[in-house]
């Protein structure tokens, strides 16, 4: 055997040598994550061709989304994460006052359904776009996108979950948001007493019955227009109204300030009504303390622009004019709304260690 066939022979023979050693580095293979269509929801879903859901990018989101490294600071403290101001006991809302002009953000529930602008004003586009401002905006988490990839980048666990999820252990902000996303469209609420009553498992009793009636029609609390009912489970329409808080509008962060429409000063957007008595205080600047106030106001403090929505029908007599008693039976029907199961669900809660 000459020297150039002898070495090519071990060429070959290293060669299939290689391919028969088996390799160090993991498939990909992420476990695709089905949302269920709820009854009398929409069919359509706005989830992003470029964000798919998936068992493993839904796990990370969760981890993500209660980790305080979220922030990018070892000496973390204040606003670290998104829980510190979405809590789950309320609905994935705060529960309490003003973060800087603005109430909290409108509530992390059935969001996967949206298909108008985020935020109550609709400034912000998507899901993936709303981690990146919460995350940056100094009234929020106030961190740094570098600091912490770096931060998460570093850590033994969160590389080998990002390949997971996303097929590479190298950890960007646009892949964190997306996993965020991911775990925030997973947050689905459709099994409150209401739910139950249109699946024919349980009855509402006549207080609530009435206060139902109520909420469907123009001559009762007439809410139906902004915020659905039986026909739209979501309790919203996602569209944006002025609904007669003010008569001036100074406040530069209304949906105007997004479509430059003046029509569109003073508008925000209808909130979902689901898990309601659980999201105060309410109104895009947390006006009111609870639901009386809420009801009260509607009922004869509505202020007339011209701005006002159409939809406000009774707004020359300043509101709906409900009764005491009337009163009494829109709060208990919307007291129904109220989903124990999504505010205790342990695949929404922090993950344990």
């Amino acid at each position: 055997m000459t020297i150039k066939p002898a070495i090519a022979y071990l060429v070959l023979l290293i060669t299939i040598i290689c391919a028969c050693k088996p390799t160090d580095e993991k498939p990909y293979t992420p476990t695709p994550y089905a949302i269920e269509t709820p009854n009398y929801f929409p069919t359509l879903t706005n989830i992003p061709p470029d964000n798919p859901m998936t068992e493993e990018g839904v796990a990370l989101g969760r981890k993500l989304f209660y980790d305080s490294r979220l922030c990018g600071r070892q000496d973390a403290s204040g606003i670290t994460d998104c829980a510190s101001c979405h809590h789950q006991e309320n609905g994935f809302e705060s529960g309490h006052g003003n973060m800087g002009t603005h109430h909290v953000m409108l509530p992390l529930v059935n969001l996967a359904w949206n298909t108008t602008g985020l935020d109550w004003n609709g400034g912000v586009e998507s899901l993936e776009d709303m981690v990146l401002a919460a995350v940056t905006a100094e009234n929020e988490i106030d961190g740094d996108t570098t600091q912490i990839v770096q931060l998460l980048q570093s850590t033994d666990e969160y590389p080998d979950l990002f390949f997971k999820a996303f097929g590479s252990s190298r950890i960007t902000f646009v892949n964190i948001g997306k996993a965020i996303a991911q775990f925030v469209r997973s947050l689905v609420s459709a099994d409150s007493k209401f739910d139950r009553y249109l699946r024919g498992e349980e009855q509402l009793t006549q207080e609530e019955l009435n206060g139902y009636l109520l909420f469907v029609t123009e001559e009762g609390a007439d809410c139906f227009h902004c915020h659905g009912g039986g026909g739209n489970a979501l309790f919203t329409t996602n569209l944006f109204y002025n609904n007669g808080l003010d008569s001036i509008f100074t406040v530069p962060q209304d949906h105007f300030s997004i479509t430059k429409n003046p029509s569109d000063k003073g508008a925000y957007k209808a909130p979902t009504l689901r898990n309601i008595s659980l999201t105060g205080p309410y109104m895009h600047d947390g006006r009111f303390k609870n639901l009386d106030e809420v009801i009260d106001f509607y009922s004869e403090g509505v202020c007339y622009s011209e701005q006002i929505s159409p939809l406000m029908h009774h707004v020359m007599q300043q509101g709906v004019r409900l009764t005491d008693e009337e009163k009494t039976q829109l709060k208990a029907f919307l007291s129904t709304l109220t989903d124990e199961n999504f505010i205790n669900n342990p695949n929404f809660s922090e993950p344990t260690q």
